[in-house]
Parts: C-alpha cells; sequence; structure tokens
C-alpha cells in the first residue's frame, strides 16, 4: 500500500507548540518520547536532530522548520532569570526556524512550495516529523520553485542527507554567476568537491545535447589535470616535463601584457613600502617603452626623458601625448629598451635624493638588478622572454583560456613551483585579462559565452591582510567579484582557510558549500556570511564526515547537509595525502635516485 504524505498523523507528532517569535519557534517534546527517536512504517526516525526539517499544519498550509536546538526547559528558565522549577516538571525544548510553506495536493501527489512564511503557527499548535518521501517532495517542489527558467539550469551535484537520498541540485545560473564559495578544512573533501561539481556540469545535458562550459581554473598544486584527463587543456607556467608530457602545454603570458602596476609589483619586489621614486622609475620607463613600439616617439639613446624645454621634453614627445597615453594598454615592448630607459636615460639625469643613505642612482641599480634575476631564472621565461616579432599576439594568448573547437571545455593554468611574488601578478594578470575580455565583448558575446573563474587556495591571492605581493591579485579578483556577474563572469573562491580570504571578496559570493571546518575562528567568518535562520546548520561544521557539506544561498533550493557525489579514482585530483606507513615500508632512496631528484631541482633533465 503506498505510504500518504503530509497528513497530520498521531504517530508523527513530536509535541506542541509553545511560543512563536517571529520565525522561530518552541517545541515542547512529548513526554511518551523516551529516546528521542520514532518507529513510523517500519522506520526509525530520529527526534530533534540539528538541522532536521519538520512540519506544522495549519489548515491546508503545511509549514516547514529547521531544528536548530534541543534543550531543557530550566536551561531556558536560568537565562531569563525565572523561578527555577523542580527536576520533576522539566522538560525537553525543540528550538526551530521557520523557511517555507506548502499545500499538498492529493490528487496530483504535488506539493505547491514556497520559500518564507505567510502565516505564522499558533501556541499549542502540534509538531510533526517528516516522513522520507515527505522531505524528497519539499526538496523536489523547493527545486521546481527556484527554477523559473525555460533552459534547466539544475544539475545534479549530491544527495540530502536525512531525505530518503533525494537527488540535490544546483541553480548553476546562480551557483556560478552570483559567484560561489567551497570552503573547507585539509582532508574535508575540498578538491574532490570542486572535481565532482565540475564533471557534473561537464556532463549535463538539455535534452539531449551537452553544454559546452567555458571553465578557467587556477591550479597551485597541479592537482587537476589527471581529474580531467581527455576534456581540459593543461598549460604549465614552468614546464620542464612538456617534451615528455604532450598532455601539457606551455603556458605564453609575455611580460607585455601586464599593467604598469602589475609590472612594478614584479619588477620593484614584495616590499609594502617601496618609495614613490622608485614607482615613477618603472612608470616612466614602461611609458617610453610601450610609446616607442606604436612609433610615438623616436628613440632616445642616451637623451635625458622628461627634461622639458617649453612644454617640450627633449625626446620630441609633448606633455600632452604621455598625460593621454594609456601605459596599461596591452602594447608589445622590449625588456631592453626599458632597462636602457632606466640605465642611460633616467639614469643620467641630475637627481636630488631622498634619503642621505640611498641615492637615486642605488634604487634604479636596486630595480636593475631584480630584472636580470628574473629574466635568468629558467622558471619564469614564459612571462620574461623578450619580446620578438612573430610573438603570440593577443587573440592567441587568450585562446589559452577561452575558444577552441576541440572539446576540451576545461583551461587548467598549473602554477605550482612559482615564488609567491610571482604567482600573485601572474594570477592578477589572469584575472584581469579574463574581464577585459569579457568587457570589450558586446553584449551578444557576453551572452553566449560566459566563463567560471575558479581561484584555488583563494587565500593566496586575495588574503584579508595587505601583503604587498597580492594586492594586485587583490584587486583584480575583487573586481571580478563586484563586477564579473554583469559581464557573463562568474567566480569560484576555493579555500581552506576562509578566516584569511578577503572579506569583501567572500561577502559577494552569494552561494557556498562549507565542508568540515575545525577552526573556531574559521567557523565564526563563515557564519558573518549565512542568514541567522540556519545557525543550527552551521553549528554542524567540525562534525561533518569527509564529502559532507552544508549547502545555502541563492544556488540551493533550500539550505540542506548534502553528500558531495562521489567520483572514480581516475576522476579525482592528485591531492590524496601520501600514507607514511606504506611509504616507510621501502628501503631509502640510493644515492642514483638523489642524483634524479637533483638534477630535476637544478633542471639538467626533463623527468
Amino acid at each position: 500500500m503506498k505510504q500518504k504524505l503530509f497528513e497530520a498523523r498521531s504517530d508523527l507528532r513530536i509535541g506542541k507548540i509553545i511560543e512563536v517569535n517571529g520565525s522561530a519557534i518552541r517545541i515542547e517534546l512529548d513526554v511518551k518520547i523516551t529516546e528521542l527517536t520514532r518507529s513510523v512504517d517500519g522506520k526509525v526516525y530520529p527526534v530533534g536532530q540539528i538541522g532536521s526539517i519538520i512540519k506544522v499544519h495549519f489548515g491546508r498550509k503545511i509549514l516547514f522548520a529547521y531544528v536548530r536546538m534541543l534543550r531543557m526547559r530550566s536551561d531556558i528558565i536560568a537565562e531569563e532569570g525565572s523561578t527555577p522549577i523542580t527536576p520533576d516538571d522539566d522538560t525537553r525544548v525543540l528550538e526551530a526556524d521557520l523557511f517555507g510553506q506548502g499545500l499538498w495536493s492529493n490528487k496530483d501527489c504535488k506539493l505547491s512550495f514556497t520559500r518564507g512564511v505567510e502565516t505564522y503557527p499558533l501556541p499549542l499548535q502540534g509538531a510533526f516529523l517528516c516522513l522520507n518521501g515527505e522531505l524528497e517532495a519539499v526538496y523536489q517542489a523547493a527545486e521546481q520553485f527556484s527554477n523559473k527558467n525555460s533552459v534547466s539550469p539544475l544539475v545534479p551535484i549530491g544527495h540530502y542527507i536525512g531525505g530518503n537520498n533525494a537527488v540535490c541540485r544546483a541553480n548553476i545560473d546562480k551557483l556560478f554567476g552570483h559567484h560561489c564559495a567551497i570552503l573547507g578544512s585539509t582532508g574535508s573533501g575540498k578538491s574532490g568537491t570542486v572535481a565532482s561539481i565540475l564533471h557534473s556540469v561537464l556532463e549535463h545535458t538539455h535534452e539531449g545535447t551537452t553544454i559546452n562550459p567555458r571553465i578557467v581554473i587556477i591550479d597551485p598544486h597541479g592537482e587537476y589535470a589527471t581529474a580531467f584527463a581527455g576534456k581540459a587543456k593543461v598549460y604549465r607556467a614552468y614546464n620542464e616535463a612538456a617534451t615528455a608530457n604532450r598532455d601539457v602545454e606551455q603556458l605564453k603570458l609575455p611580460y607585455w601584457l601586464m599593467s604598469s602596476d602589475e609590472l612594478r609589483s614584479l619588477f620593484i619586489g614584495k616590499t609594502e613600502f617601496e618609495a614613490t621614486s622608485q614607482n615613477n622609475i618603472i612608470y616612466q620607463a614602461i611609458t617610453y617603452a610601450r610609446m616607442l613600439h606604436c612609433g610615438l616617439v623616436e628613440n632616445v639613446g642616451d637623451e635625458p626623458f622628461g627634461e622639458a624645454k617649453d612644454d617640450v621634453p627633449s625626446a620630441g614627445i609633448t606633455l600632452n601625448q604621455i598625460l593621454n597615453f594609456d601605459r596599461d594598454k596591452p602594447v608589445p615592448f622590449l625588456i631592453s629598451e626599458l632597462v636602457k630607459h632606466i640605465d642611460k636615460v633616467q639614469g643620467r639625469k641630475p637627481q636630488k635624493t631622498e634619503n642621505l643613505a640611498v641615492t637615486a642612482r642605488e634604487k634604479m641599480d636596486s630595480i636593475l638588478k631584480k630584472l636580470k634575476v628574473l629574466r635568468s631564472n629558467p622558471q619564469l621565461s614564459f612571462i620574461m622572454d623578450e619580446y620578438a616579432e612573430g610573438a603570440a599576439s593577443l587573440d592567441s594568448i587568450l585562446s589559452q583560456f577561452v575558444g577552441g573547437s576541440d572539446g576540451k571545455n576545461l583551461r587548467i593554468i598549473d602554477i605550482s613551483g612559482l615564488p609567491n611574488e610571482v604567482a600573485g601578478p601572474l594570477t592578477a594578470l589572469i584575472a584581469r585579462l579574463l574581464f577585459q575580455y569579457k568587457l570589450w565583448q558586446t553584449r551578444e558575446e557576453r551572452k553566449s559565452d560566459p566563463v567560471l573563474f575558479v581561484c584555488e587556495e583563494a587565500h593566496r591571492y586575495v588574503p584579508n591582510h595587505g601583503e604587498a605581493q597580492y594586492k594586485e591579485a587583490q584587486e583584480a579578483v575583487r573586481r571580478i567579484a563586484k563586477e564579473g556577474r554583469k559581464y557573463g563572469l562568474g567566480l569560484m573562491l576555493v579555500s581552506q582557510r576562509p578566516s584569511d580570504v578577503e572579506a569583501t571578496v567572500l561577502s559577494q559570493c552569494n552561494s557556498w558549500l562549507i565542508l568540515r571546518l575545525t577552526n573556531s575562528n574559521d567557523q565564526e567568518h563563515v557564519s558573518k556570511f549565512l542568514p541567522d535562520s540556519i545557525s543550527g546548520l552551521t553549528k554542524m561544521l567540525s562534525s561533518l564526515t569527509r564529502r559532507e557539506a552544508i549547502f545555502v544561498g541563492e544556488a540551493a533550493a533550500l539550505p540542506s547537509r548534502i553528500r558531495i557525489n562521489s567520483l572514480t579514482k581516475e576522476k579525482l585530483p592528485d591531492s590524496h595525502d601520501i600514507s607514511f606507513v606504506e611509504g616507510w615500508l621501502n628501503a631509502q632512496d640510493c644515492t642514483e635516485a638523489l642524483q634524479n631528484v637533483a638534477n630535476r631541482w637544478v633542471g639538467q633533465h626533463a623527468n
């Protein structure tokens, strides 16, 4: 016999409402409930589990609430300062938050659901458990309520826990278009969650047609390439193994694509208090080098630059030309011309020392030394190689991130092994390139070409503190967070330390998948961005098991505890922990093995 749903059955009743305060209700549990379980139709249902859903019948309407807390009445009285009660009169009180209402049609066997509550329950009304079939109907109705599009953006990403294993579907338009964050401590399954969601998107079809997402992943640990074999193009910044691995391509991001601030950050270094004069040295040299390539200025050789006579500099450039020239435009230039300008032109101008201990010439020499170090580092050849005729053009560089017809919809940018002072400006450059690409598209082009930017280890590139090497990355990612949705550029932040992610950027995310968080600072930080009505769910963050998550926000039909879809081994990122016991079963490396490591270290061999 088929189970009837949404009936006020006596065997589902758990207690009576004793207080209604806005969307919060208090329920006094029946004294007959002794073990906080109830057996119904041969199944055992727990009573009072944090985050579980209960219902209240109000005429034809059914009100739904999340359980937030279960405690003794004496605790409440003690908090309120009332007269203590005797142990015999003490009862258990369940506190819950109302979140939605619905109407059940027995004829259609369908629940009509809406978020929010129009009619509030009254004291002494009964509260009831939800059957598994009822929970499944609630989740399905909530997903239909949240989807108003002709093309369904709902993609299955997991299963609701305690919902009869009902499939959890995320609204991808809202998950990506309005930005999202995936947060979780080390070992919580964070990277696997990212891979699982992206695999679900790649496998999603509409009326039999597979979609073609555009997704760019910043991969700081080189772990995602194995998870998307055959579905992704992998570009590696420092790629000695490119000749041995044909699936990995050398990333091309020449220095001339950088803005003047990004170049300044790269050339001067990570000091937060570099002198204004040092900044000006870089800015003047960049302006000259770009203008020289554009034919707006003659090669000045050793002649001083910017020394005006009758409002015209001796290099033959009007001051108006200098002021109106966009030094951030991606115009190629030669590093050798920039170096010459710093060394031979600005270096020969008469200077007044700003500090008796540091002369202007010493500042220039410091910049020139840093440039020499950068240019001699083989790890940075992808960015520091001198521009030459026939080099990659802007459109071919952009094709590393978007475009193409080979069916590889993911672009993985492997920046593992790069020092932080380079990883910061590089991430800033990629984020800014994507934003500028969307900015210069027409509205019709944006509508047909939305892009998702996945920032792994987001606390490295948009930290919640002012490290200078991340300044440009902060500004670039912050701009995507604030303005990207208008241009079809979505942002996914992934971090194991949410308290270290810049609050401005994190607050722009409208959906969250929060896995286990064991650090109290992280838990407190996350709770600031989530509504008070789901405080019961957030209290479970430290006890979630691997691949379990709290899914909240615009992309979630309902704030819920879910289990992310599992993946086969070949679809998982290469981020599993190394077993010490298994490793120590082997003998220690021999001299030849150590030599191989040393050779790879110094770059003498490719594998």
